[in-house]
């Protein structure tokens, strides 16, 4: 009887329960789609006033010795010449239907131009991600298995190095040892394998540091607790016990800063981009900004301010699924 009664069905009861945990679910993600839409929002205004005050735009498209009557033609042609609210507004009504406008310096759809340069700038975020998780997991196991002794020093102070280097001069340096030194790898470029291993080891030294430290501290916690050592009582080796349970346990705040550093590293692209000349959105963005090209700036800073947003949402929601209790506290 005590067997079938353990393997009986779920119950009608159970129904409701089943309904409710669905309806908080559903509620959370209109309320943070909402949020996210009014953050959106929020950047798309600000940066639309703030990329006027960097000053006219006329002023570098035309030659130094161009008459005020060419400047004003050319200011009419590109629109400027209107009320700063309607073309606010205009700005405003093409976002929903992703009509950015059309760059200044170009002349082509700004939506046509991010989309030359996305694939280069999401193929640098993908290497150094899978460089991130590649050294960053590993190293924080490691480091929290080997707690207080020689080697988790050295790896904390490998971490300590790498949240403190700017990842300009990180890039710098790698330039000259492996480019002007040793002569393996190039300066510069697109298009190869070569020319993305400078680039993204750049853009993981930052995120590696945190994610492994994140790592080490959530471990250390989560192995001095009770049913790990009741794991370890029943015989199971250190590293079985980490993996199969340590693990998944202090998955979710280095979830989190994973996510964190997906945005981290589309945005942070923009130096490394200037630096290694690689033809993403950051070196697009450095571009427009030099130029005043006020459609592509904003494009630019749209699409950074979407990626953060896409990705805390993403993060937020997998919460549910790493951890019971935050999915039946909605």
């Amino acid at each position: 009887m005590s067997a079938l009664t353990l393997d009986k069905p779920p119950t009608p009861a159970d129904a409701p329960s089943r309904h409710r945990d669905t309806g908080r679910l559903l509620r959370t993600v209109l309320r943070r789609l909402g949020t996210a839409l009014f953050v959106l929002l929020c950047t798309a205004t600000v940066s639309f006033f703030l990329v006027r005050l960097s000053g006219d735009p006329v002023k570098i498209l035309l030659p130094p010795d161009a008459t005020a009557h060419q400047e004003s033609v050319l200011r009419a042609s590109l629109g400027l010449d209107r009320p700063l609210f309607t073309q606010y507004l205009e700005y405003l009504w093409g976002l929903p239907r992703l009509d950015l406008g059309d760059s200044l310096v170009y002349g082509q759809p700004v939506s046509e131009i991010l989309a030359d340069r996305l694939p280069a700038t999401i193929e640098l975020a993908a290497a150094a991600l899978a460089v991130t998780l590649v050294i960053a997991i590993p190293a924080g196991i490691f480091a929290a298995m080997r707690r207080g002794r020689r080697s988790d020093h050295t790896v904390m102070t490998g971490v300590l190095l790498g949240q403190s280097t700017p990842p300009f001069w990180v890039g710098i340096l790698l330039i000259l040892v492996f480019a002007v030194w040793l002569h393996a790898l190039p300066a510069s470029g697109y298009g190869t394998f070569a020319n993305l291993v400078l680039p993204a080891v750049t853009l993981a030294v930052y995120s590696v540091a945190v994610v492994a430290r994140l790592l080490r501290s959530s471990l250390i916690d989560v192995l001095s607790s009770d049913h790990i050592r009741s794991s370890r009582a029943k015989g199971f080796g250190p590293l079985k016990v980490v993996l199969r349970h340590g693990l998944r346990n202090a998955s979710l705040p280095v979830v989190t800063v994973i996510g964190l550093e997906v945005g981290n590293l589309l945005g942070g692209a923009i130096l490394t981009e200037r630096v290694f000349s690689w033809p993403g959105v950051g070196q697009l963005t450095v571009e427009a900004i030099s130029n005043r090209d006020f459609p592509l700036v904003q494009a630019t800073v749209l699409f950074f301010a979407a990626t953060f947003v896409v990705v805390n949402l993403l993060v937020d929601l997998s919460y549910s699924f790493l951890d019971p209790r935050v999915r039946t506290s909605r």
